[in-house]
């Protein structure tokens, strides 16, 4: 049985020029510099609705085509980019790592000496406010362990998805193509994949996501 390849999920944005598609406060070249906010938050929402394995291909339409093909620096540009989203969130991850165990290390010693309290109160259990600090002391001590396990439980995969996420769009295909009129549609989006998750939409720039089927 031959392995199965991941799917391969298109994505497209419209623009009117080159320039809309990165940060104009980034005095960087174009090849180094952030790219454009909401084009960066609509192709992060639409690659997080896909498995962490799916692969990409982003098609560029731009209304004011350079007299130069774009398609050179707009892929390296979108690679420099979600490389170093891929590195930063993989930093991140580490520092919420360090935070865990150094949670993990202050919450076991707290539950200990709380636990070593609520002993020391057993004796005198027949006395109603000893016994309400015994309890108030072993509860003390639990909840102090709910940062590190929220941690080691639940806050750290979120990142590990979201770097493999820019990983996928750090080695996307892309590809820059003329857009047309405002009278014409873009070109439908066309996913190899068996299922679709979403519907079919792209990015205008002028007027936010829109479906392809408009």
């Amino acid at each position: 049985m031959k392995p199965s390849h991941p799917p391969v999920h298109q994505i497209e944005l419209r623009i009117a020029a080159l320039s809309e598609l990165f940060n104009s406060m980034d005095p960087t070249p174009f090849h180094h510099r952030d790219l454009d906010r909401d084009a960066v938050e609509f192709l992060e929402s639409w690659a997080l609705e896909f498995p962490p394995k799916c692969h990409f291909r982003i098609i560029v339409h731009i209304e004011t085509m350079p007299a130069e093909d774009p398609t050179p620096l707009v892929s390296e540009a979108m690679r420099n980019y979600f490389d170093y989203k891929s590195v930063l969130a993989l930093r991140n991850l580490r520092l919420l790592l360090i935070e865990g165990r150094t949670s993990l290390m202050i919450g076991i010693g707290f539950l200990a000496l709380c636990l070593l309290g609520a002993d020391l109160l057993a004796a005198f259990t027949t006395n109603t406010f000893f016994r309400l600090l015994k309890e108030s002391l072993l509860i003390g001590g639990w909840v102090a362990m709910w940062r590190p396990l929220q941690i080691f439980l639940y806050d750290w995969w979120p990142f590990v998805r979201r770097r493999r996420i820019y990983r996928n769009l750090g080695h996307a295909s892309v590809q820059v193509l003329p857009a047309k009129s405002q009278s014409g549609q873009l070109p439908s989006r066309s996913d190899p994949s068996p299922a679709r998750a979403v519907p079919d939409r792209t990015l205008r720039k002028d007027g936010g996501p829109k479906d392809a089927h408009e």
